[in-house]
């Protein structure tokens, strides 16, 4: 899921989706058979064969959800744009697909830089011994082969050039912790679960006013080009620590050093680290962090697809993201979605291997520097995206598909009642439908489609939890997959392809009249598509 998606609503957050301005579609008749049905059960509302194969193939022991998941996450492990474990993840795709019968390639649209990671060590030798959690960011650059010792420095209050400029001396041979020091890594709800109300808020309030003074100190040091100028002082790395404001998560993404290598540390260790600088205690470390550049290599997307057999140039894409950040698996973003979609496909090959429109399946690259490779595959292929019946996205991990938006599409909402009409209410009564809804302005690969516009939709799952302890975290790992809800979501994904291949009727893509924007007094615009990127400069 990339950073654009992050500035978005999200349901389920403090800020839920306001039921004024949505029309909810429960289809009320399959919730009521549902709350009346053990959840082991099934209940067909049809006699339709395609569907009950459908659920034998994804409900039931015939399921390879959970052993595709554990050779992705475990084996494979993350997939970072550019990296060699994101084309053996390609790879692994390609032979699963050839062994199921169904024809995969590898579309390639550009560029990106080459890079994989090794080991990190990390060790605080003064004023005492400890190993410290941490590892470099993603594209940093490694230690040379050998372990680089040094003091660590606390970044200064800063408001100008000239204040960094005075300082710089001063980093030379130095490690110099850069990021926020959080006063405690203990997470609010604990506080507010044990802490006395007073304690919290003389917490927070000193929490608040400290941050406040280091954003904008830092703000001053990047308006300065901090990193290059430290490169260039003779640094020897940089200390960061992005706290995920949750017992033993960070976040970790990328470096902003080219010369000298950029290193996170967790919440605990960065805090301590950063304590004992600015205590004047002489903190030292020792680092040895493996990292090989391999130059460009190329960017691209998997992609496979069932010919239709009566409308072969009209198409039900399924998508998901296989890119991933390396802190972790990239288990729940998007482990999930690349092994709820290709479990779809293979459960679609088995039990309706025949289908009246092509159904397609977008294994995307780069979603997390931009959507980049769906964005490139919309403009490459043209043919697709004009003869879009419909496209499914998901991206946001584990726990069943509880949320579909309409996205503005006026008259989408009938074809989603006609296809869960035909499903078992097992599956369709977990799902809200907002109708029409209204397109994000952020989102994931489905917005490569909504721009066009063509009916792009996500099938979304439940937030809170995803957005603090796995979403891009150290922490996002096999563990954290619930494979009951996964057997559900592939399930979904592989009846709403089956039916809107089926369906009699195109979805025809009427975008809806936007409300006014209360900020600027103008009509709502519809989302505008990015041009494709096609390198990491481009």
């Amino acid at each position: 899921m990339s950073k654009i998606e992050a500035q978005g609503v999200r349901r389920n957050t403090v800020k839920k989706w306001p039921r004024t301005a949505r029309r909810t579609a429960y289809l009320g008749a399959a919730v009521a058979v549902a709350a009346a049905t053990p959840a082991t059960a099934q209940t067909f509302p049809t006699d339709d064969p395609v569907i009950r194969a459908i659920w034998d193939e994804g409900m039931t022991g015939r399921s390879q959800a959970e052993g595709l998941a554990q050779a992705l996450l475990d084996s494979i492990g993350p997939r970072l744009m550019g990296s060699p474990a994101y084309a053996r993840s390609a790879d692994w795709l390609a032979a699963n697909y050839e062994r199921w019968g169904i024809a995969a390639e590898r579309q390639e649209y550009g560029t990106w830089i080459g890079w994989d990671r090794g080991v990190t060590h990390i060790d605080l030798l003064e004023p005492r011994v400890r190993t410290l959690e941490g590892m470099i960011l993603a594209w940093s650059p490694g230690t040379g082969g050998r372990p680089v010792e040094g003091e660590v420095v606390a970044l200064p209050a800063l408001g100008s050039a000239a204040d960094l400029a005075a300082w710089l001396p001063s980093a030379q041979g130095k490690f110099v912790a850069v990021s926020f020091a959080e006063p405690t890594c203990r997470e609010d709800r604990s506080w507010e679960d044990h802490a006395t109300a007073e304690s919290f808020e003389r917490m927070t309030a000193a929490r608040d006013a400290a941050r406040q003074e280091w954003q904008s100190s830092y703000a001053a040091f990047m308006r300065s080009g901090g990193p290059a100028q430290m490169e260039e002082a003779g640094a020897l790395g940089v200390l960061t620590g992005r706290w995920s404001q949750g017992w033993g998560v960070d976040k970790i993404f990328s470096s902003q050093t080219s010369e000298i290598p950029s290193v996170h540390l967790s919440c605990e260790d960065y805090s301590l680290v950063h304590r004992l600088a600015s205590n004047g205690q002489g903190p030292r470390i020792r680092l040895e962090a493996e990292a090989e550049f391999l130059g460009d290599v190329p960017a691209f997307n998997v992609v496979a697809r069932i010919p239709g057999t009566e409308l072969p140039n009209e198409y039900v894409v399924l998508s998901a993201h296989l890119d991933s950040w390396d802190g972790a698996s990239g288990a729940t973003d998007n482990g999930t979605g690349t092994i709820m979609m290709h479990e779809a496909m293979r459960i679609l090959k088995a039990a309706y291997p025949n289908p009246r429109r092509t159904i397609l399946v977008g294994h995307w690259g780069g979603e997390e520097q931009g959507l980049i490779g769906s964005t490139a595959f919309a403009a490459d292929n043209p043919e697709v995206v004009d003869g879009l019946q419909a496209a499914f996205n998901q991206d946001n991990g584990t726990w069943r598909i509880d949320y579909i938006r309409m996205q503005g599409f006026l008259g989408a909402g009938k074809h989603f009642a006609r296809w869960f009409e035909q499903m078992p209410p097992e599956i369709t009564g977990h799902v809200e439908l907002d109708v029409p809804g209204v397109p994000e302005r952020g989102g994931s690969d489905h917005m490569s489609f909504i721009c066009k516009p063509a009916p792009g939709f996500r099938l979304q799952s439940n937030y809170p939890d995803y957005r603090q302890y796995t979403w891009h975290t150290n922490r996002d790992t096999f563990d954290k997959l619930v494979f009951d809800d996964l057997r559900n979501n592939a399930t979904l994904a592989a009846m709403l392809a089956y039916a809107a291949s089926e369906d009699p009727e195109r979805v025809r893509v009427e975008p809806r009249v936007l409300p006014t924007d209360d900020r600027t007094g103008r009509p709502g615009a519809w989302p505008q598509c990015r041009p494709p990127r096609r390198s990491r400069g481009g």
